[in-house]
Parts: C-alpha cells; structure tokens; sequence
C-alpha cells in the first residue's frame, strides 16, 4: 500500500542533531515552545476596527504546530497546559485570581482542547509541506482555526445554556454564544493568519538560502 511521503518540519531543519543532542534539542524547543505560547497569550494589541484586543496566542498556537510538527507540537502544548493547571498565571485571561484546572474548565476550556487539535493539524499538514507555501499554508491555518473555534463554541454553548443565557439581551443561546466567543475576534483572527501565512513560508525561503 503507497504511503504519502513525510517531509521535515522546520525545526527540524536547524540545529541537526543526533542521539543524545537530539534530546536535548527537542528539550530546549520544548522549554522555548512553552515560554513561547505564555509570551503571546499575555501579549495583547488593539486594532481598529476590531472591537477587542488581537491576542497572539492562537497565532503561536499555530506557528507551533507548522514548525513543530505534530508530535514535538503535542508535547509541548500538553506541557503548556500542564503547567497551567499546576496553577501558573500562563493563560490569556488567567490571573491571581483565576488559575488553573478551575479557570481551564472555564470558558476556555473548550478552545484548549481546540488548541491540540489544531496544533495535531498545523504538524500533519507541515509534514505534508503545506506549509512551504503562503496558499498551504493558508488552508492549513483555516482548517486549524476552525478546529479551535469548534469545541471552543460548543463547550462555550453548553455553559450558556447552563445558567448564562440573557434572553433580555440575546434571541438564543447560540446567538449569545456566537456574540461572546465568535464575532468578536474574526477580524483579529484574520490578521494573525495572514501574518503565520507569511512567516512560515518566509522561514523556509531564509532556510533555503541559507544552505545554498
């Protein structure tokens, strides 16, 4: 049976190691990974007409997972959220006050779970060498976004439902749902995947460069 050729992610491409030295490297690019994702979830930027701030953390969410690959991807996405339920201020909207397994089950908690899904998507599809090219690597960030916003609306639905639907204000759940955890962060969104839509395939023109 034909099996589709596996090509190299890009970190793999850089530091080029072997036995013991591989180790360490896909340590280092976990720790790095991690401090990555903390970074960007705390970083915030207002962009008009965008009625909320464009946070960048499901942009390094999505870098992660093309650059990666799926399984380096995972681990370090698992060891970010690890670290987030042992209770460490690392999430968008955690604080002193809201940390943990208590905030992950929030209304977050959906778009967490839809994090390791688009992460598992962003490496299969960079395996594939979608991400080589600004039109792959385009449709891999849709497909990726879209598996964020999935469970993140359904879970999102499902405690609206459970006691925080305002018919005063909203026609139905999901008109609620939709206004909390959708509409407001499209335009964001559409900014951070045209800029990962760049990055990644501009990384691999510097990288080509680099070992002409």
């Amino acid at each position: 049976m034909a099996t589709i050729a596996s090509k190299p992610v890009l970190t793999e491409t850089v530091w080029e190691a072997e036995g013991a030295a591989l180790w360490v490297k896909r340590a280092v690019l976990v720790v790095l990974g991690i401090a990555a994702l903390v970074i960007c979830a705390k970083i915030k930027v207002p962009v008009w007409p965008s009625p909320v701030a464009i946070s960048l953390g499901t942009f390094a969410v999505l870098t992660i997972g093309a650059a990666y690959g799926p399984r380096l991807g995972l681990v370090t996405m698992l060891g970010w959220m690890l670290v987030g339920a042992l209770g460490f201020d690392v999430f968008q909207n955690s604080s002193a006050e809201k940390y943990g397994l208590t905030y992950m089950m929030g209304a977050t908690g959906g778009y967490l779970v839809g994090y390791v899904l688009a992460t598992l998507a962003l490496g299969f599809a960079a395996r594939r060498g979608w991400d080589r090219s600004v039109g792959g690597m385009a449709a891999a960030l849709l497909v990726g976004n879209a598996l964020i916003y999935v469970p993140g609306l359904l879970w999102l639905g499902y405690l609206v439902a459970g006691g925080l639907f305002d018919p005063a204000k909203y026609a139905s759940v999901w008109d609620q749902t939709l206004t909390w955890g959708l509409t407001p962060f499209l335009i964001g969104d559409a900014i951070k995947l045209g800029l990962a839509a760049l990055l990644v395939p501009g990384l691999w023109k510097l990288v080509g460069k680099a070992r002409v």
